[in-house]
């Protein structure tokens, strides 16, 4: 399945880049025209590119429908269907995709949300193809079990679905009918992947040029059944008229940044990420620090007080092991230019240690990772923390520390909305987790990643993606970067598992094989 929310783009303050020491200049990731996402306003845009340049909306609204009609030819044999269409271009959609079906010989029947008259524009015309009953709208029409084209709304849909229409929706999840929606399962916005009322859940979706970031919500993912996005004749230049600032993740946006083919390379030259971890939870530094060094750091040092020494010295042989108290000593070790990331919150423990940790790091303008402990530690005073953020900085919160470091950003447009809030409130890179994770840069640009798997739903596994986000920005990623290709690898490990009984112990030996792929898949 492939899986974006509109609005104005929030700015934050631009970021100052960090010294990276044998590693500059930073890289980030590079847009992908094949990975955008379109919101409801960049869609509408592309199609007006596309009708300025010469192709009529209704070669558009007629592409639409064969596609359509094509997906559920291919997928199902010849059987009764009905079209529901609704009072837009949908609808016209709808209608166009029922002609089809009626030609290639399949018993077809149409309902109208509405009077054939309000159709306006190329929808009117579509509707006029039609030249069979139109019935109205009404729950009577799923006797029989038919298969359904929903074609009632589309993804800019701006009020909850109730009356006739929400009744239709109800029997068809209650029934459990294969339903074919067009753009989106009605009910689902296509930007804020909320479902307003009630949404279908369909066998596939189809929709047309770009995905929408709805597609790839949470609820998208649970809704959409197999999504086709299909050529309907829009120009490839619409991408670049339009200027998407989202993209669905995947190696293309930054394999390239990832590619180390030099022979003089050095361990310092990969970077060394400094671990900031407590005398408790010791296995979340440990594994983060290994997820670290998989990922490439070149070396990987675990700052840890003095009482936990031993536990740290005498686990993975590879993590370097030093003392630090307290944030005072953490500074000190900071002062090597060579430390140029540093990870903080896996195990960290909450309070003045590690809060004065994280001043540190950000102080002496590292690349800096902030996850759990770290993030926890600064919930009651957020601006402290923002107001101190320079250079390069990733927080990788999960929806409660969202909500606790960011208490007054709702939820009314969505999690790619609250995301670009955040981080332009922050002035850092937010990667909120989930199985729609999103990542924001302060400068409004977003990523959806859905690569994953649901067995990362163990205790551990956020320090590991923690720890491949440190071992990528010590080598040189921007956080943005580092936290797309983390997410994608980090699912990856999971995906590839591919069996009962995942732990978090597994993920880092998975790391090398799912780099491996990620070099080789588009």
């Amino acid at each position: 399945m492939i899986l974006d929310v509109a609005g104005s783009i929030p700015v934050g303050r631009p970021n100052r880049p960090h010294a990276i020491a044998l590693s500059a200049p930073l890289r980030d990731l590079t847009p992908s025209d094949d990975l955008a996402l379109l919101s409801c306003t960049e869609m509408a845009k592309a199609d007006a590119f596309a009708i300025a340049g010469g192709i009529p909306g209704r070669a558009l609204m007629e592409a639409a429908g064969r596609a359509v009609a094509a997906a559920v030819m291919r997928r199902w044999p010849r059987r009764p269907v009905v079209v529901l269409c609704g009072p837009g271009n949908n609808g016209g959609d709808g209608f166009v995709t029922a002609r089809i079906l009626h030609e290639a010989g399949w018993p077809v029947r149409l309902a109208l949300a509405g009077a054939l008259a309000d159709l306006k524009g190329d929808a009117a015309w579509a509707a006029g193809t039609w030249e069979r009953a139109v019935a109205p709208l009404s729950v009577a029409l799923l006797d029989g079990d038919p298969l359904v084209v929903d074609a009632l709304f589309g993804a800019g849909l701006s009020r909850p679905i109730s009356g006739i229409a929400g009744s239709v929706i109800d029997r068809l999840n209650e029934r459990l009918l294969t339903v074919v929606s067009v753009d989106v399962p009605s009910g689902l916005h296509g930007d804020s992947g909320q479902v307003l009322g009630r949404a279908p859940k369909a066998a596939c979706t189809v929709s047309f040029f770009r995905a929408k970031p709805g597609h790839y919500s949470e609820e998208g993912l649970k809704r959409c059944g197999d999504l086709h996005v299909v050529d309907i004749g829009i120009p490839p230049a619409a991408i670049a008229a339009v200027a998407p600032r989202q993209w669905l993740n995947a190696p293309a946006l930054w394999r390239e940044l990832l590619l180390r083919n030099d022979l003089a390379d050095h361990k310092y030259a990969r970077g060394h990420l400094t671990v900031l971890a407590g005398p408790l939870a010791t296995g979340a530094a440990r594994l983060a620090a290994l997820a670290g060094r998989r990922a490439g750091a070149g070396l990987v040092t675990i700052a840890t007080p003095r009482s936990a020494l031993p536990v740290y010295q005498a686990a993975e042989p590879g993590n370097l092991v030093v003392e630090a108290d307290d944030a005072a000593t953490f500074a000190r070790l900071l002062e090597d230019p060579r430390r140029n990331a540093v990870l903080i919150g896996p195990g960290s423990g909450v309070g003045d240690r590690t809060k004065g940790g994280v001043l540190a790091a950000l102080a002496a303008q590292r690349g800096v990772v902030l996850d759990a402990d770290a993030i926890t530690s600064f919930a009651g005073e957020p601006q402290h923390l923002f107001q101190s953020i320079r250079g390069e900085v990733l927080l990788t919160p999960h929806e409660g520390e969202f909500r606790r470091m960011f208490p007054g950003v709702g939820g009314e447009g969505g999690k790619v909305a609250r995301a670009r809030q955040a981080a332009s409130l922050s002035g850092a890179t937010v990667l909120l987790k989930g199985p729609d994770t999103v990542i924001a840069a302060p400068d409004g640009r977003v990523v959806i990643n859905v690569h994953a798997s649901a067995a990362l739903a163990t205790a551990g596994s956020g320090d590991v993606l923690a720890g491949v986000a440190g071992g990528l920005m010590a080598q040189g990623l921007t956080a943005f970067a580092a936290a797309a290709a983390a997410a994608w690898l980090h699912g990856d490990c999971a995906r590839r598992f591919a069996r009962p009984g995942l732990i978090a112990e597994d993920l880092p030996n998975l790391i090398p094989d799912a780099l491996q792929l990620a070099f080789s898949v588009n």
